[in-house]
């Protein structure tokens, strides 16, 4: 019996400590990142726009990058929660090699931008800065792309400009369905403490179960190493707490109900393997089964809008432009050429 239960503990420390060492080894390509990102570089320039908004002197970090050739039109790329700006660089590539410019923002509490404090997140005032960047480039017609997050604010800002808007394009956006009457409310002390306790292990799971059906591919960790450096850093709290104040502004600021009044000529781009769905771990699993079904969510959205079309991504999740590049970018550069 003693030999047995040796041989146990020595198969369990074994396999700990294999376990151990990948996640070390892993971890070893992490490097530490401040809450501004000052030591990670973006593919490409970036600029500052500044705002005096809510009694504070914030900073907006943004891409604009020209094309070689123009053909006098613009895009803007909005990206999702858990990203920033820099995800966008092939996008931005195949975009400017057709002709367009393309502004890319980092929302305030993303990325390269100010995290501030105290601050009242919602969609209206990330339009309203994302208008005031427009305007400071003299840009007064463009396409508005939104991925994830990016696309509830895609919409937001063309309910709220839609002089603005030439085009809307939604690429597996969150906010197909209303989480409020779904999850229970968890008050932003509750998201706060939740992101506290994210290290490289939650972070990467996470991406693969919700963003990849669990297939990985190393090209894939730039975005889980950003968001575990940013774990390491002695101001991550700061971070932590912004994180927590838009979670709270996507539980309590749904668009879907608003979806019919979207005027602009829209294109969903739909990986249909994607599932993922705020507060989906809060709900019992009945609940659970019925929440971010991308395939039905994605046609109840085209519906929705009046003048859209939907282009299904069969087998890709929550980032086509990452995960299957080409299947994403063809139906895009389509509409927009229409």
């Amino acid at each position: 019996m003693a030999v047995i239960l040796w041989y146990m503990v020595k198969c369990t420390f074994l396999l700990f400590l294999v376990t151990f060492t990948q996640l070390a080894f892993a971890q070893e390509g992490v490097k530490k990142l401040d809450p501004n990102l000052s030591n990670y570089r973006y593919p490409f320039e970036v600029e500052y726009l500044e705002l005096n908004i809510q009694k504070k002197s914030l900073s907006m970090a943004y891409m604009d990058v020209m094309a070689a050739v123009p053909n006098n039109r613009n895009i803007v790329l909005l990206h999702g929660k858990n990203f920033n700006g820099a995800y966008w660089e092939t996008t931005v590539e195949a975009l400017t090699n057709n002709g367009y410019r393309v502004i890319v923002p980092d929302q305030i509490g993303f990325g390269k931008s100010s995290k501030p404090q105290e601050f009242q997140y919602s969609f209206h005032q990330l339009a309203a800065n994302t208008k005031a960047l427009l305007e400071s480039l003299q840009i007064e017609k463009a396409a508005i792309l939104g991925h994830s997050m990016g696309g509830m604010l895609a919409t937001r800002f063309a309910l709220m400009y839609p002089d603005l808007t030439e085009k809307l394009i939604l690429v597996n956006p969150i906010g197909l369905e209303d989480y409020k009457r779904l999850v229970p409310y968890q008050p932003v002390d509750w998201w706060y403490k939740n992101e506290l306790e994210k290290d490289y292990r939650q972070i990467k799971q996470y991406q693969i179960d919700n963003y990849y059906d669990g297939k990985w591919k190393p090209e894939y960790e730039e975005w889980v190493n950003i968001l575990a450096g940013w774990t390491l850093h002695e101001d991550y709290s700061l971070v932590a707490w912004n994180a927590a104040l838009t979670y709270d502004m996507i539980f309590t600021q749904p668009v879907v109900h608003e979806f019919k009044d979207v005027k602009a000529p829209t294109l969903l781009i739909i990986g249909t393997r994607d599932r993922t769905a705020l507060g989906k771990a809060l709900v019992e699993e009945s609940v659970r089964k019925t929440m971010g079904l991308y395939p039905e969510l994605g046609k109840e959205t085209n519906e929705k809008i009046q003048d859209s079309r939907l282009i299904e991504l069969e087998g890709i999740g929550h980032l086509p432009h990452i995960e299957s590049f080409e299947e994403f970018i063809a139906p895009l550069l389509d509409f927009l050429s229409k």
